[in-house]
């Protein structure tokens, strides 16, 4: 029947997302009152190929441009203060004549009652008053009180505080009470020496007398007039200073406009003179801020306690120092409160300037903001320079008030005498309540993310205008980047509460849990000072915050890591490394979850170590690497292993003596045997990062960005760059050391070649430049010999006579007779074994110079382009005939060996065309530069080194004969006869070799090293990835577990309807077999001829792959095409299996090609398609004509692929570990066509080849024995052999010859049933769900206009065609048919759940068509069919035999 009508599928009700998620709204409404628990919970969903290594294949992510960069959180040096000058101009007898005093009129000084004392005793009182404030603010410091000096006096201690303080700063504290106020042109006043004058002093005499840099403190009425004269004429001055200095600031010098300064009042204002206070209320909010705020606090209150009086404010028991104390503890919560209200209302660099650089000035500028709130009730507004935003309103001084409040109504009883027992006092609740709130901001989605406003026109956006609102600056690519909201007001406190024993614990989890959010709340609290509270902490004894230390301290250093020197000054790794070191034993404080804080440790010690000399020596003086080694030998925590890998790894990176020490420990040997059996490919890349870093390469991250660098390091220094092997080593001899390099250098490289991580093979192409680096010589001798090799085997291809011995081995003949001329037999043989581990090194650099994987290529080529570019430089160029100048083809095809080995040329691009150029005559000084080498175990080769390079394993010459080659190109100009150039091959091969050989020995003997920047060895990015982990949220559930968030209802939608199709799909398998299979559904018309295509489960779609290595997904409920990418298929191969896995979830589109490699590609609809993983499963093709190229089935539940074809075994990849776990011989010489396997339910591989036999392999038995079914009906190549997914037994089997079998898998004898369902078949499938299987058949010479299509159901009692559907081809000539072989125009593949189908002809059409369900029903409630029985067990016929497997 032909496909004429089509109709749109409709069978299918889907309910759509944005419907889905106004549901989802209502239902969360709805439980709004109720717990969170309420909500869905989603199943874990197992997804495979989607994990962050996958995603960004070991590269660390880029920093987003829309994201603000790092606050730089380290303080400039502290500027030290040590001396400070006291000015008093009081002349208490007599009042200034510009100054009317009230009646009554404070009076108090320092608060000192003058009048109770005689002017000269109460003026020294108040100089020592004074002097005792300061001293309470910072007791470092020596202040000189000044006493109403004359001119003199202040001229005279100003030059000499300046002499001693040399390039300090100096404060200077000015009380002009008793002198007129400063002149508008900013003149102060002091006495004359009988004091019958006030003298005025210019602050132009005063900077010249002080100097800079230096603190003022303007306590008098009008100090507007001197800030802002100061300001003027340090202006005036420093520009005077730049001129005379040539525009530029003198060195050393701090410009006079750097000072600080603090007034009391503007400059045409009073002081305030309330009887209540002190008349130098200024200077006592700076000095005595708690006594000053209790005093203000008494005064407004509008109802005190019982019993409080103004006099009690004095004798608050306690001490400013114990916080345990009422009066310590107003103080602990007022700096806490003014930190506060100073880091949300200053910009960050102000604060770290005023608040974070030195101790007087913190407490004078932090007093200042009580001074502001205070004075401004009286109409003075004091100020600062640098000017200060104001804080007087600031919604803190409210929990201040509260603390006050809560202080003082316990005085009376504090201070009463007559109790019988003393009143205990009642500690403030500030502390508490300020946790309370912060981890309110943290639970309550103050720590979420908001997008920015984006708008193309403006670079920088600012969310708020508050202060701590960070910049965004927004980049089309990252418009919906997301950026942290507004820090927590409480942080501040946080950070004080550490101080307190009793809130610690609660203070650092609520801290450890802010830290977690990321990189910038790391950034915010170093900002903030945290730095030096968990300093203090390792230093306190260990107890229950041992776990949440690590936890803040692993944050930190993946955030700043150059906090290392800090913690190495401290001994910090101590306390990291006990805890990495500890036993299980009762005497050590067990913490909870310990393998994962024992990998922070080693994160933490590895970021000490890191490209620090003093971090590494203080690791390893602790016995680090040892500890390491044996966490990596007991723990199956891979996060640990691979942490303590990379420990070692730094701590060896570029340092010769640990270097000897891991010798000594065998520490490098134990990595190579964990490489060999390890599962985790995270823990294999780490292993293949250090053993690179022990061969010479840099540690550190890009040189080019320096930052986690000690200072003393250069940037092209060999701890910056890398090079130079193994070191000095020595406690190895020279042939040790020679065998050392080579061995380590060959093992990893044969552990991990053919590993399905790119990631991991990435790390193998660093770890193989470290060799090629430093072994050049040998390797050019390897390059050369294989492109000596090579151009034989092309010479003969095109007819050019063949020589009986290649020159190749007679240069290694000769080069080993001299070679054991000179020395013993032993060395020779150790030559020999690392020239054939080097050989084997090159052709696996070359192979992976055609990875699949693009960027493992990219790095593999630009050793091959390296190692080229010697060669072309090399003696070699010149030799006759060499033919180093002939370009290769453009487009040479790899080859395919007789020993099924995979083999490679360097490509045209990496050998070049232009000529060597060789320096006349050949010494061996012209190649020796200085340069490095190690030991490993004999590779014992007796036979030959020609003979060996030809039989190295699996790693031989490109054989001479057994396949065809394309044509060689023609030289790009007549050759030109060959010149005598007076050496020979094995004259240069000794030259290059010593020349290795004695920068080996130069590097033993810690020559002076070349400043020369080479491009070897690689820097790797694999460390940099893996301390991302570590700035990653882990304390919280991810966004699609997060009830509400936008992938949690997109996947409750995604779960709700696979559920929904699974139910309605399970229905209707019971009547599918008893309908019609030919109602149209939809049609795709592509480009090109679609030969493979697969259906997703659940999404609406198919992807297709074409003759022109071209991959298209397509929507065929829409027939809209949504993305179309290319392979990157070589010319001479192409795609042979295609099919989604994860089905559960987004999908991920697996391809298949003919070469045997397999890529995934992951489609999301708003990002580009991305290449997540790509691996060579089959690695030893044979070669075959025209073979099935790859063929491969997978198990999602296990998370397995079983892949065979154009080979003569079948390996099984492990999803998880990204390895072989598994091979298995076919014991067939026909290639295998066709598979099936579903781990989670049998051990049993399914198997069909090209000469109709069909093999049921158990994995369970060993290799020899693995084949327990064979079935030999089939005289022709199997197109397919499927399982029922629902019984494992049933087992169907069709051959090209059309002919089709259904068997009970257990009896190989006979089938049970058997069809004959078309002359010639070109594709075949089962579906799954239910008892039908569809066949198109092939283009034949007979017949090649059409396409037909067969529905046929199981059942053995009724078999019948369901349907018979005939498509067009559209050709108008018949294409090319090979007998044998199926063609690929023609393809057919059953939905995995539902009743449909698609097709593809070769016309480039691709339908989908369905069965006729609802008209089966229809004709069940007619009465005109029986209407279907109950659903029975989903075994829906009956197979015979009593053996199982």
């Amino acid at each position: 029947m032909a496909v004429e009508d089509e109709e749109i599928w409709v069978g299918r009700q889907s309910t759509s997302y944005d419907s889905y998620q106004e549901e989802q709204a209502d239902a969360q409404a709805a439980h709004s009152t109720g717990s969170v628990s309420s909500l869905p919970q989603l199943n874990s969903v197992m997804s495979f190929y989607l994990s962050k290594r996958h995603l960004t294949a070991g590269n660390p992510t880029p920093f987003p441009p829309s994201l603000p960069k790092l606050i730089n959180w380290r303080y400039p040096p502290k500027i030290k203060m040590t001396n400070g000058m006291l000015l008093l101009c009081l002349n208490l007898d007599v009042d200034p004549p510009d100054v009317v005093k009230t009646q009554p009129c404070a009076v108090f000084e320092c608060w000192v009652d003058p009048h109770s004392l005689p002017s000269n005793k109460a003026i020294e009182a108040i100089g020592t008053n004074l002097q005792h404030q300061f001293e309470a603010l910072n007791p470092r410091m020596k202040y000189k009180p000044l006493l109403d000096p004359s001119v003199d006096d202040t001229r005279k201690f100003c030059i000499n505080l300046r002499k001693l303080a040399q390039d300090e700063r100096v404060l200077f504290s000015y009380n002009g009470h008793g002198v007129p106020r400063p002149t508008p042109s900013g003149e102060l006043w002091v006495f004359n020496k009988t004091y019958s004058q006030y003298i005025p002093v210019s602050l132009w005499d005063l900077q010249q007398w002080l100097g800079s840099p230096c603190v003022y403190v303007w306590d008098t009425s009008s100090a507007g007039h001197l800030l802002s004269n100061y300001v003027r004429l340090a202006e005036q001055r420093d520009a005077e200073l730049r001129a005379q200095n040539g525009g530029i600031s003198p060195k050393g010098a701090v410009p006079f406009s750097d000072s600080l300064q603090l007034a009391a009042c503007l400059a045409d204002e009073q002081l305030p003179m309330c009887p209540d206070l002190p008349a130098d209320l200024f200077t006592s909010c700076l000095t005595s801020p708690i006594e000053t705020a209790i005093r203000w606090f008494l005064l407004k209150a509008a109802n005190l306690p019982t019993g409080v009086t103004q006099d009690m404010v004095m004798q608050i028991p306690g001490d400013l120092k114990d916080r345990r104390t009422p009066l310590g503890e107003l103080n602990w919560i007022f700096t806490a409160i003014t930190d506060t209200i100073a880091w949300t209302t200053l910009p960050r660099e102000t604060f770290k300037e005023l608040f974070r650089r030195d101790l007087l000035v913190a407490a004078l500028f932090r007093n200042f903001l009580l001074a502001e709130r205070i004075m401004k009730n009286y109409h003075c507004t004091p100020h600062t320079h640098p000017p200060l935003p104001p804080t007087n309103t600031h919604p803190m001084w409210a929990s201040w008030d509260l603390a006050v409040d809560a202080c003082v109504a316990q005085l009376p009883r504090l201070l009463a005498r007559d109790q019988a027992e003393p009143y205990e006092y009642i500690p403030s609740n500030f502390f508490s309540d300020s946790l309370t709130a912060f981890d309110v901001w943290l639970s309550r989605g103050g720590c979420a993310l908001s997008s920015p406003t984006y708008d193309h026109k403006k670079p920088t956006v600012y969310p708020t205008n508050d202060p701590l609102a960070i910049p965004v600056s927004c980049d089309a690519t990252y418009k919906h980047a997301l950026v942290p909201r507004r820090p927590p007001d409480q942080l501040p406190i946080v950070l004080q509460v550490l101080l307190a024993q009793g809130h610690r614990l609660r203070a650092l989890i609520s801290f450890a849990q802010f830290c977690d959010l990321g990189p910038w709340a790391i950034s915010v609290a170093m900002t903030i000072g945290i730095y030096p509270y968990m300093i203090k902490l390792l230093m306190a004894p260990p107890g229950d915050v041992r776990p949440v230390l690590i936890f803040i301290w692993a944050r930190i250093i993946a955030v700043a890591p150059t906090v290392r020197n800090e913690l190495l000054t401290n001994n910090g790794q101590r306390y990291f490394s006990q805890v990495l070191g500890a036993r299980e034993e009762p005497t050590f404080v067990l913490i909870p979850n310990a393998a994962e804080h024992r990998a922070m440790c080693a994160f933490i010690l590895t970021g000490m170590a890191r490209g620090s000399l003093a971090g590494q020596t203080a690791l390893a003086q602790d016995g680090v690497m040892e500890m390491c080694l044996a966490r990596l030998a007991d723990s199956s925590d891979y996060l640990l292993r691979t942490w303590v890998v990379l420990c070692i790894g730094q701590m060896w990176a570029q340092n010769d003596a640990i270097r000897d020490q891991a010798v000594v420990l065998d520490a490098q040997m134990t990595l190579i045997n964990h490489l060999e059996t390890e599962q985790a490919p995270d823990v294999r890349a780490a292993l293949l990062y250090s053993l690179s870093t022990f061969l010479g390469a840099s540690g550190t991250a890009d040189f080019n960005v320096m930052n986690d660098l000690d200072d003393n390091i250069n940037r092209n220094s060999r701890l910056a760059r890398g090079g130079g092997g193994v070191g000095s080593l020595p406690s190895v001899s020279e042939r040790g050391h020679y065998r050392l390099e080579a061995g380590l250098a060959t093992t990893a490289m044969h552990s991990v070649q053919e590993d399905a991580s790119p990631m991991v093979r990435k790390e193998l192409v660093v770890l193989i430049s470290t060799v090629v680096s430093v072994w050049k010589g040998h390797f050019v001798v390897c390059a050369w010999a294989y492109w000596e090799e090579e151009r034989r085997v092309r010479e003969k291809t095109t007819g050019v006579k063949e020589s009986e011995r290649s020159e190749v081995d007679d240069a290694i003949e000769a080069w080993r007779e001299r070679v054991g001329h000179e020395t013993d037999d032993e060395w020779m043989e150790t030559c020999q074994q690392v020239l054939v581990g080097f050989f084997a090194i090159w052709v696996a650099l070359l192979e992976l110079a055609g990875d699949p994987y693009p960027e493992v290529a990219k790095r593999a080529q630009v050793v091959v382009d390296w190692v080229i570019g010697h060669l072309l430089d090399s003696p070699f160029a010149k030799l006759p005939g060499a033919g180093l100048t002939v370009p290769l083809s453009a487009a040479e095809p790899p080859r395919i060996s007789q020993n099924g080995r995979r083999s490679r040329v360097a490509s045209p691009q990496s050998l070049g065309s232009h000529p060597g150029h060789l320096r006349t005559p050949l010494m061996r000084g012209d190649l020796v530069n200085t340069a490095v080498l190690p030991d490993v175990p004999s590779l014992n080769r007796t036979s030959s080194f020609a003979n060996a390079l030809k039989s190295f394993g699996s790693y031989a010459f490109p054989p001479l004969e057994g396949f065809s080659r394309p044509a060689s190109p023609a030289p790009s100009r007549p050759p030109s006869p060959p010149e005598d150039v007076g050496y020979e091959p094995v004259d240069v091969m000794e030259i290059l070799i010593e020349a290795d050989m004695e920068r080996m020995r130069a590097r033993k003997r810690k020559d002076p090293e070349s400043d020369i920047v080479d491009v070897l060895p690689l820097k790797s990015t694999f460390f940099d990835w893996c301390n991302e982990y570590f700035t990653e949220p882990q304390m919280r559930q991810s966004e699609s577990h997060e009830p509400g968030s936008v992938m949690y209802n997109m996947q409750l939608w995604r779960r709700s309807r696979n559920e929904r199709i699974l139910n309605e799909t399970q229905a209707q398998a019971e009547i599918a077999p008893h309908c019609q299979w030919d109602r149209p559904v939809s049609t795709i018309h592509t480009s090109g001829v679609p030969q493979k295509i697969a259906l997703h489960a659940f999404d609406t779609y198919i992807v297709s792959a074409n003759d022109q290595d071209k991959i298209s997904v397509w929507d065929w409920s829409q027939r809209k095409r949504l993305r179309s990418w290319s392979n990157g298929n070589s010319s001479t191969s192409n795609i042979t299996a295609l099919r989604f896995i994860n089905d559960d979830t987004d999908g991920v589109v697996v391809v298949g090609s003919s070469d045997g490699i397999i890529r995934l590609w992951r489609h999301d609809d708003d990002e580009p398609v991305q290449l997540v993983s790509a691996f060579r499963a089959i690695p030893s093709l044979i070669n075959v004509k025209r073979g099935p190229g790859l063929v491969f089935d997978w198990s999602q539940t296990a998370g397995a692929f079983t892949v065979g074809g154009d080979s003569k075994e079948i390996v099984v990849w492990d999803a998880t570990s990204e390895g072989k776990v598994e091979s298995l011989s076919t014991q067939s010489n026909s290639p295998l066509t066709t598979l099936t396997a579903d781990f989670a339910i049998t051990p049993i591989v399914v198997a069909g080849f090209a000469d109709g036999v069909v093999k049921a392999f158990d994995r369970r038995i060993r290799d020899t024995d693995a084949v327990v079914r064979a079935y030999r009906v089939h005289s022709s190549w199997v197109v397919g052999a499927r399982c029922q997914r629902y019984d494992e037994k049933a087992l169907v089997t069709a051959s090209m010859d059309g002919q089709v079998h259904l068997w009970d898998s257990r009896n190989a004898s006979r089938s049970v049933a058997n069809w004959h369902v078309n002359d010639r078949l070109a594709s075949f499938d089962l579906h799954d769900q239910t008892s039908v299987f569809a066949t198109t058949s092939s283009i034949s010479q007979s017949n090649w206009r059409s396409h037909t299509t067969v529905i046929h159901s199981l059942p053995v009692a009724e078999p019948a065609v369901l349907s018979r559907v005939v498509h067009s081809t559209g050709l108008h000539h018949m294409p090319p048919i090979h007998a044998g072989q199926p063609t690929p125009h023609s393809s057919v593949v059953f939905h995995p759940n539902e009743m449909l189908y698609a097709v593809s002809t070769v016309d480039g059409t691709i339908r989908l068509l369905g069965c006729k369900l609802q008209e089966r029903k229809e004709q069940a409630y007619a009465g005109i069919l029986r209407p279907c029985e109950p659903p029975q067990p989903r075994a829906s016929f009956d197979i015979m035999g009593s053996e199982s497997f």
